[in-house]
């Protein structure tokens, strides 16, 4: 429908598209206001303090107080608009993965629209909900949080009906006293779905699992234990999350093994444990992001995985307080638990990996680089055919630079 029709990039928008002049941390979309009107923006919806700066094209200017509030009640009309069943999924890890299988599962009888990538944030989740469509059948979006109180926000504008959640961890726990603030912080999905809704729950997960205390709706558990079935997506946290996918699909009326059928089918995507074989080595892509939890099940896939040796290229962990130096000795134990051959430690606190290793006894090649470009130079003298490798780290350390190298080759 046209009146959905939006853009906040100047360079992308297409005509007839309205402009929404949002402010970001490098850039403000005020400065690029005669761009997109230039580019066939019909109209600009623009701060109202900004407004006299182009006093020529006024007729085109939507002055607001806010346009970021504005964007975000254009996109709660439109779901309501819409009015179909939408799923929301929450969770420290494996949010996009679980949304990407629950997607495929329900793909089997309905249409569906997802949210693309990782778009679960205050812009990301407004973005997909402004282009829901009539002829979607069901909507699977997936709603991140740094702070208290985003994912209520999301949840106010998206409307949920069945809410999803994977795990409770340490992402984040620099913005919260502890990780029962993270818990806290991801029940607000729950608290956020009207009477009548549905949750569905990791039982492997203390803190999730009470989620459904004083719900008004139904509750559905799964346990990544009980999946069996195969899947392409490798470690025990994969199987949760498909766990999750065949749950959700049941709900929508779904059959076990037709759901287990599509999730066989379902391919990693680059950068979420996509395994590439490049001269005579595995690699393990596992790029885009990383927190405590997520790290130690991906060691448990390297440790799992045959190979004549087993190296961990493992990358700082972002977004962890005043807890992050211990968090990563911790890791770093963890690795030397898990029998790897040898460690390559990326950026910043990533060196307390090295020092947690080797308390616990590690005696293997270990190397800090405080790059991802440092580490591209090291690694071709490290790694030899026969090796599995695991490429671990937050998305802010570029741990996919020291990656490249492979990723183009034969």
């Amino acid at each position: 429908m046209s009146e959905y029709r939006v853009s906040i990039d100047s360079r992308t928008l297409r005509p007839g598209e309205v402009y929404f002049a949002l402010r970001g941390e490098r850039l403000d979309g005020h400065d690029f206001v005669e761009a997109a009107l230039a580019a066939g923006a019909p109209a600009a919806v623009v701060a109202q303090d900004q407004a006299g700066r182009w006093p020529g094209l006024a007729e085109r200017l939507r002055p607001v107080p806010d346009p970021l509030a504005a964007l975000q009640e254009l996109a709660r009309a439109r779901r309501l608009d819409w009015g179909g069943p939408l799923v929301a999924v929450t969770g420290s890890a494996g949010k996009t993965t679980t949304k990407e299988m629950i997607a495929a599962v329900l793909a089997t009888r309905l249409r569906v629209w997802k949210s693309e990538g990782n778009r679960n944030n205050h812009i990301g989740l407004p973005l997909t909900l402004l282009r829901l469509e009539p002829e979607h059948q069901v909507a699977v979006v997936e709603m991140g949080m740094n702070h208290a109180g985003e994912i209520a926000r999301l949840a106010a504008i998206a409307c949920p009906e069945t809410g999803v959640f994977t795990n409770v961890a340490e992402a984040h726990l620099g913005n919260f006293a502890s990780i029962e603030g993270i818990a806290a912080a991801k029940r607000e999905l729950a608290r956020g779905i009207a009477a009548g809704g549905r949750l569905v729950l990791n039982q492997d997960d203390a803190r999730v699992a009470r989620f459904g205390e004083g719900f008004d709706g139904s509750v559905v558990f799964y346990s990544g234990r009980d999946y069996t079935a195969p899947l392409r997506y490798p470690g025990r946290h994969n199987r949760a999350n498909a766990a999750a996918a065949v749950a959700t699909g049941k709900l929508f009326g779904v059959a076990a093994a037709t759901a287990e059928a599509a999730l066989a089918a379902l391919e990693p995507p680059p950068g979420r444990g996509q395994q590439l074989q490049r001269g005579g080595m595995t690699l393990i892509h596992d790029c885009y992001n990383a927190n405590p939890a997520a790290m130690a099940e991906m060691l448990q896939v390297l440790a799992e995985t045959p190979a004549a040796r087993r190296v961990a290229v493992l990358g700082e962990m972002r977004e962890l307080g005043a807890a992050s130096a211990a968090l990563h000795r911790q890791l770093g134990e963890a690795a030397a638990r898990s029998g790897v051959d040898a460690l390559l430690a990326v950026g910043g606190d990533a060196a307390q990996i090295l020092e947690g290793a080797r308390a616990a006894g590690f005696a293997g090649p270990a190397l800090f680089c405080p790059t991802a470009a440092e580490a591209a130079a090291s690694l071709p003298g490290w790694l030899r055919p026969g090796d599995a490798v695991l490429f671990k780290a937050s998305r802010a350390i570029h741990l996919e630079d020291a990656l490249a190298p492979w990723l183009t080759a034969p």
